[in-house]
């Protein structure tokens, strides 16, 4: 897998949320570039997990979460795996990190890209050879 940049689980939101209209927009934006650029940008069976759990908070029915995370699964997905899990908890040593942006970062150094596209870490902040990027900065 070789992909160019990881969308972490907010921007797959945003491009859901009815209420979030300027970062909506720039969510749309991502994700259709995702689509129109296919194998380049990449996301983890924990993006797909979280974007399920967040959706269901938000009533969308459960079979519409299905079909949606039936059709991201044509992107580059990092599956979870035992490795993953020990390349998230060196990245979390390394870093500082919550478990959780730890196995995001992981996920994205497997994935190859070199941009990791989220709001939940620090804009311009280069872990390495993955450089986080706010779309809304």
């Amino acid at each position: 897998m070789h992909a160019v940049r990881f969308l972490d689980t907010n921007i797959l939101l945003y491009a859901y949320d009815l209420d979030a209209v300027g970062k909506r927009d720039r969510a749309l934006e991502l994700v259709e570039e995702g689509w129109n650029r296919l194998g380049e940008t990449a996301i983890s069976v924990q993006v797909l997990q979280e974007l399920h759990v967040n959706l269901e908070r938000r009533s969308v029915t459960r079979e519409k979460i299905h079909q949606i995370v039936r059709d991201y699964s044509s992107w580059p997905v990092v599956e979870n795996t035992l490795s993953l899990m020990q390349a998230g908890l060196a990245e979390q040593a390394r870093w500082q990190l919550s478990l959780w942006d730890s196995m995001i970062l992981a996920a994205a150094r497997v994935s190859g890209a070199s941009e990791l596209i989220t709001e939940d870490f620090s804009h311009g902040q280069d872990y390495g050879g993955i450089k986080v990027i706010n779309p809304f900065v």
